[in-house]
């Protein structure tokens, strides 16, 4: 089931960050994070995968509104995992589906992600969906102390 991320999911998002998108951010700090960003639900939106039977969450989609001069509003996808033990069962698809559908909603009519380059089976997922791939870019960074 699909629902909305609540502050309770906090640990089990802050473990599919590290054993699926290697991502070693402390619980208290992805905790903090989550607090932050649901109190920002008009620019934000964080939805989870629940198992119906054990409550356990086994992925989560995070997607903000990205807004240019050069474009028309459109969703960013932040975030999209699933715990490896629950893939290949259509929740990575599910939580897609749930994001376009806000898209529409919304009046959007476009959404954008980036992947990793070795990222290669999920790039056919997100192909499978009927994304493309059209451009390439490189990741510019700069840790400020």
């Amino acid at each position: 089931m699909i629902r909305r991320c609540q502050v309770a999911d906090s640990a089990a998002i802050q473990k599919i960050n590290k054993t699926e998108l290697g991502y070693d951010y402390s619980v208290e700090k992805t905790t903090a994070n989550i607090k932050r960003l649901l109190n920002d639900p008009k620019h934000h939106y964080l939805w989870v995968f629940e198992d119906e039977n054990t409550k356990k969450v086994e992925g989560y989609l995070h997607a903000e509104i990205f807004e240019e001069t050069y474009f028309d509003p459109m969703f960013n996808v932040l975030a999209l995992a699933v715990d490896s033990s629950a893939q290949k069962k259509g929740i990575g698809s599910q939580l897609m589906h749930t994001l376009e559908k806000q898209t529409k909603a919304l009046g959007m009519n476009e959404v954008r992600l980036n992947s990793g380059e070795s990222r290669l089976g999920a790039h056919k997922f997100y192909e499978k969906l009927g994304y493309t791939s059209n451009k390439m870019q490189k990741r510019f960074g700069k840790t400020l102390k």
